[in-house]
């Protein structure tokens, strides 16, 4: 590159070079040059929050007096350009940076005073204007909060949401398809598909729910904290100001933490949220295994559904399809369970009165977001609402059952029922047919006894 491509700038340890056409100034380079370790920036969703934060912080400002009122309206109009996506390529600073997030916090304040002065037509500074009564020490966490709050409500409850729903259609359909249950993969007494659906569909409101109360605390905020938590610099009353200013923006009902010391020294919140959304990650895998054994087969597995073929299964065996999207699901949730290990790991690195693993936490938390939302539309949309039931594969499965006689416990004792079971097994046969020859039941006392159906419905057999 030549001379004119790049441009001086002077922060409080010297002179460097940026490239001319950066918003950016020399606090974000010095992080360029230092950390070109992962290429990866911190996400869509973080620096949107950002962007709503530095307009909160702005108005905040504006009210309480120290801001001049055309001050404030650039800010609040160069950050909410940043909020909407406007700048980021001139957000390039790895995840992988200072542990307080300061490169990516100095980053937002440099391209917001860089727009802001042009919009002004005179100097708005990063720090003296753009960070007024902040740190980045009370920024980025607070930030991490807001990003969190805004991708749940907006992508992950929905898509949820969207996943129940489709359940709950599904459900409907099935109630009465009465199949083979299973327990340790072996044959166990039979329940319809229709409550093995209902299981799934009230794991997922559960995680909801687990979702909305852990909400409470992730919509508290340390923003007032600045420093080390006292609020050096910061006015009486910024705490509130700021809240009811980025409420307005963006109709979440954020509050000031009791404690803002807490939210500069722990993560704690964003640990117990990363644990819920482990918790649904756990649920979508066991839907997603569930559903990649039901379509086993289709002729030497299980083969009770038949998932929506979708593509290609195979380089070299044709006619081959694959359960594709439940395993895709099963790997989105190997990696949530990973970033929820990262994210504890780094909620322990609150040292003294700052964690210094703040960036990671968010980048890692976002993600798991992102994924879950994706994955559980992708399930609802691509394998749950659209598989088939093979009814005469269930059928059969389910007539030759031995472990039906468990409804003749009662009737004839564990040990006759124990000797059924294996010789209907060993020769083949439907457990009424043996029952009827080993018992003095009669073959219509058993049928009403052996009804799959009612066996569904639990209670004793009479």
């Amino acid at each position: 590159m030549t001379t004119k491509q790049f441009r001086n700038e002077r922060d409080s340890m010297g002179e460097l070079q940026v490239p001319a056409n950066a918003l950016y100034g020399a606090q974000t380079q010095r992080a360029v040059n230092n950390f070109p370790i992962s290429g990866l920036p911190m996400p869509r969703g973080f620096i949107r929050a950002l962007g709503f934060a530095k307009v909160a912080c702005a108005t905040a400002n504006e009210k309480l007096g120290l801001l001049e009122k055309k001050y404030a309206d650039v800010i609040r109009s160069a950050a909410t350009d940043v909020a909407n996506g406007k700048y980021d390529q001139h957000f390039p600073v790895d995840v992988f940076q200072t542990g307080s997030g300061t490169s990516t916090n100095m980053n937002a304040n440099e391209v917001i005073s860089h727009v802001a002065s042009e919009l002004l037509g005179e100097n708005v500074h990063p720090n003296d204007h753009i960070n007024m009564s902040q740190s980045s020490n009370d920024v980025i966490p607070t930030t991490i909060h807001v990003s969190a709050c805004l991708e749940i409500s907006e992508q992950l409850q929905p898509a949820v949401q969207h996943l129940i729903a489709t359940l709950h259609q599904r459900i409907i359909e099935l109630d009465k398809t009465v199949k083979t249950g299973r327990t340790h993969l072996m044959d166990a007494m039979p329940i319809t598909l229709g409550q093995e659906l209902q299981a799934w569909k009230d794991q997922l409101s559960d995680n909801l729910d687990r979702i909305e109360q852990s909400m409470s605390r992730l919509s508290t905020l340390p923003q007032g904290g600045t420093a080390v938590g006292t609020g050096i610099n910061a006015p009486e009353h910024f705490s509130k100001e700021f809240c009811n200013a980025l409420t307005a923006t963006t109709n979440i009902a954020f509050k000031p933490m009791k404690n803002l010391f807490i939210g500069l020294a722990s993560q704690d919140t964003a640990v117990e949220m990363s644990g819920q959304l482990k918790t649904l990650a756990v649920t979508l895998m066991k839907i997603s295994n569930d559903l990649r054994w039901m379509n086993s087969g289709p002729l030497a597995g299980i083969g009770e559904i038949a998932l929506p073929a979708l593509q290609p299964g195979s380089s070299i065996m044709p006619g081959k399809v694959n359960p594709v999207i439940p395993e895709a699901a099963a790997m989105v949730c190997a990696q949530v369970m990973g970033n929820d290990t990262t994210i504890t790991i780094a909620g322990q690195s609150g040292n003294f009165q700052l964690n210094v693993m703040l960036p990671v936490i968010g980048y890692n938390l976002l993600q798991s977001i992102e994924l879950l939302s994706n994955a559980s539309r992708q399930l609802a949309d691509k394998a749950i609402a659209g598989f088939t039931v093979n009814e005469s594969h269930i059928k059969q499965a389910l007539d030759r059952n031995p472990i039906l006689v468990t409804a003749l416990n009662r009737v004839i004792g564990y040990e006759k029922g124990a000797a059924i079971a294996k010789k209907a097994y060993a020769e083949g046969r439907s457990v009424i047919d043996v029952a009827s020859e080993m018992t003095d039941l009669s073959e219509a006392e058993l049928v009403k006894l052996l009804n799959p159906e009612k066996l569904t419905q639990g209670g004793v057999s009479e």
